[in-house]
């Protein structure tokens, strides 16, 4: 996935070129025409579409552009800090059909088991990772969580 702030249709060409499964296009960064003519383009050449987003408008939104794969981004864009409560509310929210993604934050298999029971899919998973002395632990640690 390329995981970075698409915000021209260039970075979704880009991420097909550099042999990406998907994209990520943030609500929150985009306009609604920018976030509709983003997954159009996506989707169109054969990439996934990983729309994040932290609230009920933005869901909205996502919907509208047809959505099949939602990531609630637990981390607040403008203070950073993390919402672990937001993924669990936002998770009913999401319709039936759609694959839930919960996002960021997510720090050991107590909080994984959490969202799995909240109805997500899948979590996508980075600083606990990355800062962990023992990586393939921690992933082993999360997956045992379902």
């Amino acid at each position: 996935m390329r995981k970075d702030f698409t915000v021209s249709l260039h970075d979704v060409c880009d991420a097909r070129l550099i042999g990406a499964d998907c994209v990520l296009l943030i609500a929150a960064a985009l306009s609604q025409a920018e976030l509709q003519e983003f997954h159009r383009l996506a989707t169109h050449i054969g990439l996934d579409v990983l729309v994040e987003i932290h609230d009920e408008v933005e869901l909205a939104r996502a919907t509208e552009v047809g959505a099949s794969l939602i990531g609630v981004n637990q981390r607040d864009l403008v203070t950073f800090q993390v919402d672990h409560a937001r993924a669990l509310r936002m998770a009913q929210e999401i319709p039936e059909g759609v694959v839930r993604v919960a996002e960021s934050g997510v720090r050991n298999a107590q909080d994984a088991a959490e969202l799995h029971d909240a109805g997500y899919h899948a979590i996508l998973v980075g600083e606990s990772l990355v800062t962990s002395p023992d990586p393939s632990e921690a992933v082993r640690s999360l997956r045992a969580a379902r």
